[in-house]
């Protein structure tokens, strides 16, 4: 590195003899004063040039030390590949949030969002939950003010929806919801759902478990089994919950299915006729069905993952894997 040093220096030193203000090159123009007048525009124009390769050779020079000092006296091989870029993946969540929805629209659902900041009318009331009702003890809320929360399922955007279209409405409601629980291997304070939503003249109980049953297994594959088991839910009458055969042992029973083995993954039904009348449907004319499932569950079912607190830890040793 001295040697490197002693170069740059010897650089310096010549171009300050040559092309400095005081230097050898800028005497020359000095004496330009004595020529002949017939002969200067001649003898400026030979100087120009000279003055031109010096600072050319000299600026050669130069690069040549700086590229010496980068390299520590070793040839670069510009054949060589370069360094890997690292390429991202898709966050396993979005992966399964991307499969559901795929499987819906070739159903023939339509996307709904709705705000995560809402009225309670909207995540309580207008689903059949009224003030005081011991159902809003199953959801530990996060409230902004006594009217305004984060909503605890999307539930609150099939309201929406309904009071701006008129049946037949088919639409399924990807996003985030929040609920104030400890945070632990198996629950978060915030989470992603996907609510379905069909109402048409007509529609029937089967109609759901058809829809379901193809759902499931679009996601889990063909051998997939289902079965509903009943359920309460203020805004569906009646309502189930659906269990898909074990995908750990196949159904024959182990420690992740409790031996069952069933796993629970969505809770459904048919429209209470009082969610009905909050968005003025007459409940006499149309039918139909909802259903709830969770994101995070279903990715932790489909990659055999047992705590959800991967998907919010940022590790990108976990992620790596999808």
């Amino acid at each position: 590195m001295e040697t490197l040093s002693s170069e740059n220096e010897a650089v310096d030193q010549m171009r300050t003899k040559y092309l400095g203000r005081k230097g050898l090159v800028a005497s020359l123009f000095i004496e330009m004063g004595k020529v002949d007048s017939g002969e200067r525009p001649k003898m400026g124009k030979i100087l120009n040039e000279l003055k031109l390769e010096l600072t050319l050779e000299i600026d050669r020079l130069s690069q040549s030390d700086i590229s010496e000092s980068k390299t520590d006296g070793w040839e670069i091989d510009l054949t060589l590949p370069g360094d890997p870029m690292p390429v991202g993946s898709i966050h396993p969540l979005t992966q399964v949030l991307e499969d559901i929805k795929s499987i819906f629209i070739r159903l023939g659902f339509s996307l709904a969002y709705g705000p995560e900041i809402d009225t309670e009318f909207y995540n309580f009331e207008a689903l059949n939950i009224p003030r005081h009702h011991p159902a809003r003890d199953m959801q530990d809320t996060f409230y902004i003010s006594d009217e305004v929360l984060l909503r605890t399922h999307t539930s609150d955007t099939q309201i929406h929806f309904m009071e701006n279209h008129e049946p037949p409405v088919r639409i399924i409601a990807p996003g985030r919801v929040y609920r104030n629980e400890d945070v632990s291997v198996r629950s978060y304070c915030l989470f992603h759902q996907v609510e379905g939503l069909y109402v048409d003249s007509g529609v029937t109980f089967s109609e759901l478990k058809g829809t379901l049953d193809y759902f499931a297994r679009e996601l889990f594959g063909k051998n997939m089994k289902t079965r509903f088991r009943p359920s309460y839910f203020p805004f569906t009458e009646p309502s189930a919950e659906m269990d898909v055969s074990c995908i750990f042992c196949k159904g024959k029973g182990c420690s992740i299915c409790k031996k069952t083995g069933w796993l629970e993954i969505l809770g459904c039904g048919m429209v209470d006729p009082e969610v009905y009348r909050s968005v003025k449907y007459d409940p006499d004319k149309w039918t139909g069905y909802a259903f709830g499932l969770g994101i995070e569950r279903i990715a932790m079912l489909k990659y055999g993952i047992q705590d959800i607190r991967l998907f919010y830890s940022g590790d990108v040793k976990f992620l790596r894997q999808f």
